[in-house]
């Protein structure tokens, strides 16, 4: 394919490689130029968005620009994202909010809204689908995207395409995201991995295998700990162990995870892009800071919840069949109770209404920690069934107080069981 082989992020205009020493673009002054010899030939992308959560809080508040934020839960809870200041601090997904704090205890501490991320997220889903209906969503703010065959119809390379639609989503949304171009699905996510933030990088299979043969095993994707215990049992610690191995004895040794293995010791991965999965379950939990017996205090963080998942729902115009509780006890003990209906619902009150039946049969004087619901096998569809609610007046009100809602903020309508009172809800 035919195309350049290093181009300018920011005017997109091709550059001159004659001159190897040069450092910036000759017609803009920008130094981010975009540098490969397999760049017309690239076609299958990673696309990140950088810190997100933290990411969408700073860009609607300017103010935090320059601070360190952690977007999570009180100090029981554990951090759901970390913006790149705090990760300088060593701060990461997932861990503990009370370890994050000691870390970085000047960091400014935001509850997520996931309502909003949501409603972000499918704007820059809906940009990507702008440039190839082969779009695999794989959370909120990443997918796999195919541009393969796009050229004509973009009258230019994917790479620019892609170099053109970070630029657009920085100016109109507000937020980075960071760009992994590749031949296949493994290396496009490496490499989306190698510049952040926002980041632009390509790499071919020639290359890879140079690349990946210092990592430990545990590098692949799919290998967790007890994979990787195996594979170091039987002399595989690095990834260059994989790629001396024999395809036939590495198959007679782990069937055929032994095949993947070698395979993408190699960087080769055939998995196609499979546009509209979507999500498999819309959930939201909360951990307290202090565990929790009384029936009464669990009952209304429950509404919380429900209401949460159904904004979640609502915004992605999807509904589901079952409905799931979940707990986790003092002593870190998980249950987890699902019951199916007879009709999808994305409503909050039928989420509730079913969510509590089944946490009323749980509180029996054990101490929680934390507690969530969600609704899985989601289908397509903006508005549930009114017969799946206890009556049709109930869902009808529900989709008043939204409209209330989107008018006059969620503090205009507080359900009774939501309500903190005395004072003025915030």
């Amino acid at each position: 394919m035919d195309g350049p082989t290093c181009f300018c992020r920011d005017c997109l205009g091709d550059q001159d490689l004659g001159n190897k020493a040069v450092r910036r673009c000759g017609e803009c002054g920008s130094p981010r130029l975009v540098r490969h010899p397999a760049l017309p030939s690239l076609t299958l992308a990673h696309i990140d968005c950088d810190a997100f959560y933290a990411t969408v809080e700073k860009r609607d508040n300017p103010e935090l620009a320059d601070k360190p934020v952690i977007i999570g839960g009180g100090k029981r809870g554990v951090v759901s994202a970390a913006c790149y200041i705090s990760r300088t601090y060593g701060v990461r997904s997932a861990m503990p909010m009370f370890k994050a704090l000691a870390l970085c205890p000047s960091a400014i501490v935001i509850r997520p809204d996931i309502a909003k991320y949501v409603r972000v997220g499918r704007e820059v889903r809906h940009a990507m689908q702008a440039l190839t209906p082969l779009v695999e969503p794989l959370s909120i703010d990443e997918a796999f995207l195919d541009l393969g065959g796009t050229q004509r119809v973009h009258g230019m390379i994917p790479a620019k395409v892609l170099a053109r639609f970070a630029r657009e989503v920085e100016r109109g949304i507000g937020i980075t995201v960071s760009v992994g171009l590749s031949c296949n699905k493994f290396l496009a996510k490496i490499a989306s991995d190698l510049d952040k933030p926002r980041g632009f990088a390509a790499l071919d299979q020639d290359e890879a295998r140079v690349m990946l043969a210092d990592k430990l095993v545990g590098f692949i994707f799919g290998v967790g700990p007890a994979t990787q215990e195996k594979l170091l049992q039987r002399g595989f610690r690095t990834i260059a162990d994989l790629q001396r191995a024999d395809e036939v004895d590495l198959m007679k040794q782990f069937s055929t995870e032994g095949r993947r293995l070698w395979r993408l010791a190699r960087g080769i991965d055939d998995r196609k892009v499979v546009p509209d999965r979507g999500a498999k379950t819309i959930s939201s939990e909360t951990t307290f800071e202090t565990d929790i017996r009384d029936f009464a205090t669990l009952e209304k963080t429950l509404w919380r919840l429900s209401e949460k998942v159904s904004a979640r729902l609502k915004n992605s115009e999807l509904s589901g069949l079952t409905i799931t509780l979940k707990l986790k006890t003092a002593d870190f003990r998980q249950r987890t109770r699902s019951q199916s209906i007879h009709a999808p619902t994305q409503l909050a009150a039928k989420i509730f209404a079913v969510s509590r039946e089944m946490l009323v049969r749980e509180v029996d004087g054990t101490a929680f920690r934390l507690m969530g619901t969600g609704v899985s096998a989601l289908r397509a569809g903006s508005q549930a069934d009114d017969t799946d609610m206890l009556d049709r007046r109930s869902a009808h009100a529900e989709r008043a107080i939204d409209d209330l809602r989107r008018k006059f903020g969620n503090a205009a309508v507080i359900r009774g069981i939501a309500y903190d009172g005395p004072e003025k809800p915030e």
